[in-house]
């Protein structure tokens, strides 16, 4: 018997063997399983009566809340395609992507309006614009909003067995660097088993309180939407990244897990407040978007609680591909913990993973020689949308290439060293940056870093430290440095290093450090011409 793969039966499970269990805590507001699935039930039911028809693409423009999570089910219900839009982008930006993916309905928060209302005649294709948390606001929305729609519909749950598992559920836009942001396709089978393979990671007893800290509109939620659901687990949303009300939210609703990229690990680490709240329900805390240091995850462990994970993945991967937990039959002792719990990992279940160089070949399995991750799983998109030549470029040879350049050890375990058009070549040897910033990293005075290549009339290029210190810390550039020499070869040290009270970041909290190039390199963000054509998406 084949049934198709889909993450409609995520919460089609949880609905029958959990429909009793809190599913979502919203602000003042919580649902039990049984609410929820109503609840997207009925959006695919006014998805349906408003005349979206199978394929068509439904766009969200919204933070962390219970709306958007329920369109993860009832967009897919409707049969249409779910299409999260990135909060931090410029309304530009996002009309560019609402015209590339030929949206035809965009739902939106009130906060949102001005930058809607600033692009929204560029959009000719969207037919109809949808409030999410208050009454229309302009006689050009429908007047109804989202809580109308849903209280006048009817429930809508499609039959399995007519879902074509292959058929796109989702498109997330990657972050544009060189050209203009591609929409990633990912496919009922594509999630479905990303989910199976991201459940046998976790401890199955361990009941799941997880705290929505990664935006829903990233990376498909870095799968939490659909894993948390078929555990029958708690789904606690935050609208926006604020340290003291992640903790109260900890401490009142007994939070087991959350996920967090490395500049928020660092804010909730550094944050005056933290003593002031019981964290004790913490079991398990994954990093992940961008490369983790040792002493972060020995930070977190000891001032946060429970145990610290690193990961890694993309958004052309569901998103995750790996995790970098103690295997059954290794022992890391003392320090050996927090380095390996900092490493990107080994594949977990259902995920092919190789270490290749230029020709595609196997570089050796001993930590040192560096090649390109590439991948294939049933987690890796179908493609990107309307763009066959990149989709073929990208998974030349049967295999997905990421573009992340890494080493790979006898046990299996990988350790990005960075992305391929971020490798420093100075005077013909290849410097990774992030083995430069876990350097300085381990300074007990560097709050966080970001080195990148700047110019240099010997070397081509030289590596620069940009560094944001701690409150109260005092450092000198010289100090750094010498810092840094003690612990990795002078070759790949700063040259220089200028400090900033705060480092640019994208909307997931990753430093953007296109941005910080340009202005070494005459306002451009220098890209050599043998990376130009490689795309960027890591989650």
């Amino acid at each position: 018997m084949n049934i198709p793969l889909t993450p409609l039966r995520c919460l089609r499970y949880a609905q029958q063997q959990y429909p009793c269990r809190t599913a979502v805590v919203c602000g003042d507001l919580r649902f039990t399983y049984a609410e929820f699935a109503d609840r997207a039930a009925r959006l695919a039911g006014a998805l349906r009566a408003s005349g979206v028809k199978p394929g068509d693409r439904v766009a969200f423009l919204s933070m962390n809340c219970h709306r958007l999570l329920e369109a993860y089910y009832g967009v897919l219900d409707a049969g249409a395609i779910l299409l999260p839009l990135n909060i931090r982008l410029a309304p530009h930006e996002l009309g560019f992507i609402l015209n590339d993916a030929g949206a035809k309905v965009l739902f939106l928060e009130k906060e949102f309006l001005p930058a809607v209302e600033s692009f929204r005649k560029t959009v000719p294709g969207v037919e109809v614009f949808y409030m999410l948390d208050s009454a229309p606001q302009a006689d050009w929305m429908a007047s109804k909003n989202y809580e109308d729609l849903l209280a006048s519909a009817s429930p809508f749950r499609t039959d399995i067995m007519d879902v074509d598992e292959n058929s796109v559920a989702e498109v997330f836009y990657t972050s544009g660097t060189s050209a203009n942001p591609k929409g990633v396709m990912l496919t009922h089978r594509n999630i479905y088993m990303h989910t199976l393979y991201a459940c046998t990671t976790d401890d199955p007893t361990l009941e799941a309180i997880y705290l929505h800290t990664i935006p829903l509109f990233h990376a498909n939620g870095w799968g939490t939407a659909h894993t948390l659901a078929l555990s029958g687990g708690k789904h606690v949303m935050l609208k926006r990244f604020e340290t003291k009300k992640i903790f109260h939210l900890i401490e009142q609703e007994r939070v087991r897990t959350m996920c967090l990229v490395p500049a928020m690990a660092t804010a909730l680490v550094n944050c005056p407040d933290r003593p002031n709240y019981d964290l004790s329900s913490l079991r398990v805390i994954n990093i992940g978007g961008a490369a983790s240091s040792p002493t972060l995850v020995r930070e977190v462990e000891e001032k946060l609680g429970g145990s610290c994970r690193s990961g890694y993945g993309l958004t052309e991967t569901s998103p995750t591909l790996t995790v970098s937990r103690m295997k059954p039959g290794i022992s890391w002792e003392g320090d050996q913990k927090y380095i390996g719990q900092a490493m990107t990992g080994f594949a977990m279940a259902g995920v092919e993973i190789r270490v290749v160089d230029a020709n595609d070949q196997d570089v050796p399995h001993d930590g040192v020689s560096i090649g390109e991750i590439v991948t294939r799983s049933d987690v890796v998109m179908e493609g990107y949308w309307g763009q066959p030549e990149a989709t073929a470029e990208a998974m030349r040879g049967g295999w997905f290439h990421t573009g992340d350049m890494a080493t790979i050890n006898e046990d299996g375990y990988l350790l990005v060293v960075d992305r391929k058009k971020e490798i420093i070549v100075s005077g013909g040897e290849n410097i990774s940056s992030l083995e430069v910033e876990k350097a300085l990293l381990a300074n007990p005075g560097v709050y966080e870093v970001a080195v990148i290549a700047v110019p240099d009339e010997k070397w081509g290029e030289v590596p620069k430290a940009l560094v944001v210190l701690k409150p109260g810390a005092q450092l000198t550039e010289s100090e750094l440095i010498e810092f840094c020499r003690s612990r990795i070869a002078h070759y790949k040290c700063p040259r220089s290093v200028e400090f900033f009270a705060s480092l640019p970041k994208t909307g997931t909290g990753k430093i953007l450090k296109r941005e910080l190039r340009k202005k070494y390199w005459g306002g451009q963000d220098t890209i050599r011409p043998e990376f130009a054509t490689r795309k960027s998406g890591s989650s």
